[in-house]
């Protein structure tokens, strides 16, 4: 795997477009930055399929996502590397997979140690992600039908349950609207991915004492969103298991956001008289009522089926699949 400096100095030069890199053996121009931190679109100057191990993931017109992660020191290198071997785990039409990669060397300037980038290449979803969808339609006071909110949560289930099914399970750590893109199709549900495994990780593990257990929560406290963290991440017993059921918290959260444009903890982390642990980890829901954002009562009684405080007693993705698929036969316009 290389990069040549003659496409790294391009991409420093011309980061807003004209600018050409290399990832292995294919050649890049990049076009603009995207709408994420450090990811780039960009388009294969000279297109060949047979360099992509899946066919499916083929650009039609060459053009693809590009993020580039800047490596200082070991740790970093490390956390890039299983950033790279996590995501190449998965192969499912709902998580968005990574279809090539590069760990090149970049020349430091005289008073500089030489440095690493990385760069990771994914297919380009130019509608942007769920969270873009959700600020658009608020503006516009407009909400998801019941039937759209099932679409496109189904289709989360079913990436993470592939995800929770591996062998050993692992967790995404970090399910919530700004990791989901979101492609809107004329006539048909939008397609809903699920991304950025960098915080995915072996979902089930042991917790032995108080050190563990505060390590775990500091852990988290840097990698998973506060609104759509699980109760178990803001106060970890000292003797407990963790496992997958992690996410069905922050799934239960997301179906929340889905329908409602937030996370129904949001509240707590706003309002400076309230504690968003204490809310979170009581589950104190905080429900709309507006008239216009009212959804029926299955689906609310959903969310509080997965937000429940005690890890053992939320249910896991299988049923909630097989819940999902209930409700929406149950939502669906008569055939």
């Amino acid at each position: 795997m290389g990069c040549s400096f003659s496409g790294l100095n391009a991409l420093y030069d011309s980061a807003n477009g004209g600018g050409d890199v290399w990832i292995n053996e294919k050649r890049f121009r990049i076009l603009r930055q995207a709408s994420f931190p450090n990811v780039f679109l960009v388009k294969e100057l000279i297109s060949d399929p047979n360099k992509i191990k899946d066919p499916s993931h083929v650009s039609d017109d060459g053009t693809y996502a590009m993020k580039k992660v800047l490596i200082q020191n070991n740790e970093q290198l490390e956390l890039v590397k299983e950033e790279i071997r996590v995501s190449s785990l998965f192969s499912h039409p709902n998580l968005l997979p990574l279809l090539d990669h590069a760990i090149i060397s970049v020349k430091a300037s005289q008073d500089q140690s030489r440095k690493q980038e990385a760069y990771l290449l994914f297919p380009a979803h130019l509608d942007g992600t769920l969270l873009d969808s959700m600020k658009t339609m608020q503006a516009k006071q407009e909400f998801f039908s019941t039937l759209e909110v099932l679409q496109i949560f189904h289709q989360l289930c079913a990436g993470l349950k592939h995800m929770h099914n591996f062998d050993p399970p692992y967790a995404h750590n970090d399910v919530k609207p700004g990791n989901v893109l979101l492609t809107h199709r004329k006539g048909q549900a939008p397609l809903a991915k699920l991304m950025d495994f960098g915080n995915a990780r072996p979902a089930r593990r042991q917790i032995h004492s108080r050190s563990e257990a505060l390590q775990l929560q500091e852990w988290a406290s840097e990698h998973i969103s506060a609104p759509f963290r699980a109760p178990e991440l803001w106060d970890c017993p000292s003797q407990c298991d963790i496992d997958e059921r992690t996410d069905i918290w922050s799934l239960g959260c997301t179906l929340f956001a889905i329908m409602y444009g937030v996370s129904p903890f949001e509240y707590a982390l706003e309002e400076s008289d309230e504690s968003p642990q204490l809310a979170i980890v009581n589950a104190q829901i905080k429900w709309p009522t507006e008239p216009n954002a009212q959804y029926p009562n299955d689906l609310n009684l959903f969310v509080t089926w997965m937000l429940q405080p005690q890890a053992t007693v939320r249910p896991r993705i299988d049923d909630i699949v097989i819940h999902v698929d209930k409700l929406i036969s149950k939502y669906s316009p008569l055939k």
